[in-house]
């Protein structure tokens, strides 16, 4: 029975070693979970506060996509982009979140615009929209990050109200 017994902690004392694992270094872990990271998304998208009590994640984004488009377009119904620029019903803004809240702004003009003054639009568009109310910006990782977003902005006609 001693022998059975020295035999079993022997057999212990020498198998540990095949318990062992490869510990991987901190570079390779770091490596690892940057590549398991999805850069092109977000936890969270950029938010206002009437968005904020919305629980579901669709649709706060939504919420807040239409917002912004909103709040653009009441602040260019006030200009007169519409008289100076008839045949212009649609202008792209692409919309920078940063992380620190503020957010910038910048018409998309498509190549061949040469139809319309694109620095007078430009110009319109940075005098105009101004301040907006607080956003809240994206979240990676519990961590706000800079989004851009293109969103479309319906220019509507002052004959039209």
């Amino acid at each position: 029975m001693r022998q059975l017994l020295l035999f079993i902690v022997v057999l212990l004392f020498n198998s540990c070693q095949y318990f062992e694992k490869q510990v991987p270094s901190e570079k390779e872990l770091l490596q690892k979970e940057l590549k398991s990271i999805n850069w092109k998304e977000v936890d969270e998208f950029p938010s206002v506060v009437d968005c904020e009590k919305i629980a579901d994640k669709k649709l706060r984004e939504q919420c807040f996509f239409e917002k912004m488009a909103q709040l653009i377009q009441e602040k260019l119904d006030i200009d007169s982009l519409s008289i100076l620029y008839p045949e212009l019903d649609t202008i792209e803004v692409k919309v920078t979140v940063f992380p620190n809240a503020t957010m910038q702004f910048e018409p998309q003009f498509p190549k061949d615009s040469v139809a319309y003054d694109t620095i007078k639009i430009d110009s319109i568009l940075h005098a105009r929209l101004v301040d907006f109310p607080k956003v809240n910006p994206a979240i990676k990782r519990g961590i706000p990050v800079k989004t851009q977003f293109i969103l479309p902005v319906i220019i509507k006609a002052k004959d039209a109200k």
